[in-house]
């Protein structure tokens, strides 16, 4: 019966069948086998899922190896093709100031490297266009889905998304399916791919190229890229973005980690010229190309692209003689008429003995048409539709082989376009065309080239116009000079030295902008040097400056400028700093074919810095060399081995130099005391000498006491720099004998020269007579309370000081209550610097609490009694830099205080308050809270230095993150052991240090 019942209750159709006398509703039947569904689902729908995954990881990877794996650099070698794996691409990890080579981005998930206590969720990889990002990131994307890397292996699922692609609008998983698919994949479409990434959000790679080619409206907030970079979407997902400098990615997020993409390294570049000649089956140029490359400057700032140094191994296979052009434009002429040349080879046409044939000169004019206009858009490829649409025979240009074919990777929206080899390429050809155009349309129309900024940004562009023609590199010069004259009208050559006092941060920027807008002016003089551009160079730069190797395009266009220079032309000022790399010889040999003629009217600024001078015909040469120039205004000869014997052609040459106003000869320790001895006589020469820097040149005090009485006729003395020498007391006497002469004095540096107590008493006598001084140093002398005193009570009389350097001269809270007491007459203070002293908490909040009071002139004009005080506070507008750092007795509770009084002082633009090296200081959240909001206060804040600080990481979070918030702060200083574990130490202000030994810190 039981059995029965059984097989009744399995086979009946309904319940009552099964049980007589029951009336169950036929749901309850089924409820039994519902329970077992309801168990065996889950594993049924996770084993879905799976699979779906599996297919979609499997789809990607198929995609990858058949869209990314190969490519065919030459179209007339099919025994030359590419895998990803030969483009080889050099790495560096940038953290503040600092860079570190990398071996693979799989370096960044090391904590010893990064300094991250997590791995890294985004990483930024920034380049040059054309410098191999999107075939570096194609490299990684096949990499990681085969599991090669440890990127790769964190990561399940790995996505290539070209943003140049990405539509206004468009979601992350329409990307996905768009761009990452086989489109023949069955059951993968946009809804699976989301639930594929929501469930394997932490596993999911993204690898976004290009963000400075993602359009304005998909760039927009909100989004999907902004939301992706922001973690408002997949925030536990890894992105790795490619893109241009300063595109704005850190508008939507912080990257943990920043690389700097350089290309090829010096011996990728050898294994690929191996490669190349091997392929093509002749090795043996293998070892002369590779020894033409080491030696020319012009060659090695290009191939470290694989395209570019693929077309430099052509060449050299062809014709030696084509790579050694010395131009860019040349090079880049040879190369066109090499590719036409193989073009009509292949094709059977006419080569002409001159020019190109002329439909081939024809169609690349209207290639280059596109090209700029490609340019101005910010766009390195062409759409076929609007090739096609200017009826332009798009087939020759690609059997040239100056563009290759490509179908985007957006399967939505599949466009044919044409890609150029390389940036430069379209540059080239953009500027072949605007050579040509100029004849009857206007360069600003053309170029758009309305500033500075511009220029710099088309600096290629402007080589290449200017080399190809003559009166193109005429128009491009005059429009430079037309916009100098408005950007530049205030420009000096005294703002490009190296300042005793803080540059106004504005000024400061507009030099570095000076500088580099006469780099770009040399560079595109060296692409066409004719004497009709000369004049365009002296109208464009009134200060001409070359600050390189003698082996530089800009230091060979320099040459060839000074050789044509003439009084109607002269530069208001000429500054040559050329460093160190080359042979003296070299050097000299290069000046000498500078100066050639004379030229009286120039006023010359030399500065050779590391050049060793090694014996003395070497510098009797220099003196010859400088014969032409007699109107030479600086010279600097530091860091060059001099010795007294080689020094003494270069004295007995200053008759010649008689109008020298600065002397330096400082890092030439082997002069010592006898050098002095040939130097001194030479000094008689020199009428207008205002600055003389003999800095660590070995003197001791018998050298200073035969040296000073041949400076008595310097009357016109400036700037005395005497530090790092062992001149003690004795030396300083024979010192201040003569100081009072000098009463055009304005920067005096005797740092380190080993003044007591004692010698102290003798100098302040002598220093109250140099009333212009602005800026005095004394730091790293043992001169303690009682000198600090002394200098303290002559202070009164030194009013235009503003620059103050005290620092490692043993002061304590005593020496600094005297400085307190005449600090209200330094009413013009810039920079004050008291570190490494034994200052304690009363000392240093007292100095920091005068700083801060209201200056005697503002309380002569607003007495104590007068109310307007209390609603118009007066603030210390003046003191642009304070270090107070590394003071032994300092401890949290004194910068707790100081951290509280520095919103009074809003013209800083560095602050060192770094604790003690021995006994770091610990600041409490209140003080770490009081230095967070005190930052917003301070506007022209530039560096921050916390050093020997340790906090809460709820205080150091507050800190970094209003440092990292602050609109003009770059620079946070902090020590690597004291970061707090588990910090979050990602901020692109965050410079952290390691330990330095106390006499590295200075």
């Amino acid at each position: 019966m039981a059995e029965g019942q059984g097989a009744a209750g399995r086979s009946g159709e309904t319940a009552e069948n099964a049980v007589p006398g029951c009336r169950t509703p036929p749901v309850e039947k089924k409820s039994r086998f519902d329970s077992l569904r309801r168990f065996f689902k889950p594993w049924g729908r996770k084993e879905e899922s799976r699979k779906i995954e599996n297919v979609f990881q499997k789809s990607v990877k198929k995609y990858y190896e058949l869209k990314l794996s190969r490519f065919k650099p030459l179209i007339w070698y099919d025994n030359f093709t590419l895998i990803l794996s030969d483009i080889f691409a050099q790495l560096e990890l940038v953290r503040g100031k600092t860079k570190q080579e990398l071996k693979s981005l799989d370096d960044l998930f090391k904590p010893n490297i990064t300094g991250l206590s997590t791995a890294p969720r985004c990483i930024l990889i920034e380049g040059e266009a054309g410098g191999g990002k999107t075939t570096f990131l194609s490299k990684e994307a096949l990499d990681a889905v085969s599991q090669k890397t440890k990127l790769g292996r964190r990561h399940d699922i790995v996505l290539l998304i070209r943003l140049r692609e990405v539509r206004e609008g468009e979601t992350i998983e329409e990307m996905v399916w768009d761009q990452c698919v086989d489109e023949t994949t069955e059951g993968i479409d946009v809804q699976s791919i989301r639930e594929i990434l929501q469930r394997n959000e932490s596993c999911v790679l993204f690898l976004l190229d290009g963000y400075d080619e993602l359009r304005p409206e998909a760039r927009a907030a909100k989004q999907a890229i902004p939301e992706l970079m922001d973690g408002k979407m997949y925030p536990n997902s890894t992105i790795v973005i490619t893109s241009r400098p300063s595109a704005g990615v850190q508008q939507y997020t912080r990257p943990d980690c920043h690389v700097h993409i350089m290309g090829f390294s010096k011996e990728h570049v050898k294994k690929y010229i191996r490669q190349y000649f091997t392929a093509v089956g002749k090795q043996k140029l293998t070892k002369a190309l590779a020894e033409q490359v080491k030696d020319n400057n012009l060659l090695n700032t290009l191939i470290y692209t694989p395209i570019f140094l693929t077309f430099v191994c052509v060449l050299w296979e062809e014709d030696q003689e084509m790579v050694s052009t010395g131009t860019m434009t040349g090079l880049y002429k040879n190369l066109l008429t090499f590719l036409v040349r193989k073009y009509c080879k292949r094709e059977g046409v006419d080569m002409p003995t001159e020019g190109l044939p002329t439909e081939v000169a024809e169609s690349l004019l209207q290639l280059g048409k596109l090209a700029l206009e490609a340019l101005v858009r910010n766009e390195t490829l062409l759409d076929l539709t609007e090739v096609k649409r200017e009826t332009i025979n798009w087939k020759l240009l690609l059997n040239l082989g100056v563009v290759s074919f490509e179908v985007s990777s957006s399967k939505s929206d599949p466009r044919k376009q044409l890609n150029f080899s390389h940036k430069t390429m379209q540059e080239f050809l953009a500027g072949r065309y605007v050579a040509h155009a100029l004849v009857n349309q206007d360069i600003v129309e053309l170029l758009q080239l309305t500033s500075i900024s511009k220029a710099l940004e088309l600096s290629n562009l402007l080589q290449f116009t200017c080399g190809c023609d003559s009166r193109a590199a005429q128009a491009v010069m005059e429009e430079l000079s037309k916009i100098s004259s408005r950007e530049f009208p205030h420009v000096r050559p005294e703002q490009f030295d190296c300042s005793d006092v803080p540059m106004d941060r504005d000024m400061h920027k507009s030099c570095r902008t000076y500088e580099r807008f006469a780099s770009l002016c040399l560079t595109i003089f060296s692409e066409k040097q004719e004497p009709e551009v000369v004049q365009g160079i002296s109208q464009a730069l009134p200060i001409v400056m070359l600050d390189s190797s003698i082996n530089s395009r800009e230091a060979t266009a320099l040459k060839y400028y000074t050789q044509n220079l003439h009084s109607a032309n002269l530069p208001d000022r000429l500054i040559l700093n050329i460093r160190g790399g080359t042979d003296s010889r070299d050097t000299v040999q290069y000046l000498q074919q500078c100066f050639i003629t004379s030229l009286p009217g120039l006023k010359l600024d030399l500065k050779l810095v590391s050049v060793r001078f090694n014996s003395s015909d070497e510098t009797a040469r220099l003196v010859s060399a400088l014969k032409n120039v007699p109107g030479l205004r600086a010279l600097e000869l530091s860091d060059t081995w001099l010795t007294p014997s080689s020094l003494q052609p270069l004295v007995q040459g200053f008759s010649l130099m008689s109008l020298l106003e600065e002397l330096d000869l400082s890092i030439n320790y082997f002069l010592g005391d006898a050098g002095i001895e040939v130097l001194r006589v030479g000094l008689s020469s020199f009428l207008h000498l205002a600055v003389l820097r003999l800095r660590c040149i070995g003197m001791t005090a018998v050298g200073m006491s035969s040296l000073a009485p041949y400076m008595r006729h310097l009357v016109g003395l400036r700037e005395l720099d005497i530090h790092w020498n062992k001149i003690g007391d004795t030396g300083l006497e024979s010192l201040t004998a003569i100081l009072p002469i000098f009463t055009a004095m304005q920067v005096l540096i005797l740092r380190c020269i080993g003044i007591s107590p004692t010698g102290m008493r003798t100098l302040v006598p002598a220093l109250c007579q140099l009333t212009r001084l602005i800026k005095l140093d004394i730091s790293e002398n043992d001169i303690g309370d009682p000198g600090l005193e002394c200098l303290a009570a002559i202070l009164h009389h030194l009013t235009a000081m503003k620059v103050l350097v005290l620092k490692y001269t043993g002061a304590t809270d005593a020496g600094i209550s005297a400085l307190i007491k005449a600090q209200p007459h330094l009413v013009q203070l810039q920079v004050l610097d008291v570190r490494g002293n034994d200052i304690g908490d009363s000392g240093i909040v007292s100095l920091v609490q005068t700083l801060c009071q209201p200056s005697s002139l503002d309380m002569e004009q607003n007495p104590p009694g007068d109310k307007s005080l209390t609603t118009a506070p007066h603030y210390n507008n003046t003191l642009q830099v304070l270090d107070i750092g590394w003071n032994s007795g300092v401890t949290g509770a004194g910068l707790g205080r100081v951290a509280q009084l520095i919103s009074a002082l809003p013209a800083l633009a560095r602050l060192d308050m770094s604790g003690s090296l021995f006994t770091p200081a610990h600041l409490s959240d209140t003080a770490v809270m009081a230095l967070a909001e005190a930052l917003p206060r301070l506007p022209a804040l530039e560096r921050l230095d916390l050093r020997f600080i340790s906090m809460e990481p709820a205080g150091f979070q507050a800190v970094v993150q209003a440092a990292e918030e602050h609109p003009t702060l770059e620079e946070l200083w902090y020590s690597q052991h004291l970061v707090p574990e588990g910090a979050d130490t990602t901020a692109s202000c965050l410079e952290l240090w390691s330990f330095r030994a106390p006499n590295m810190l200075h």
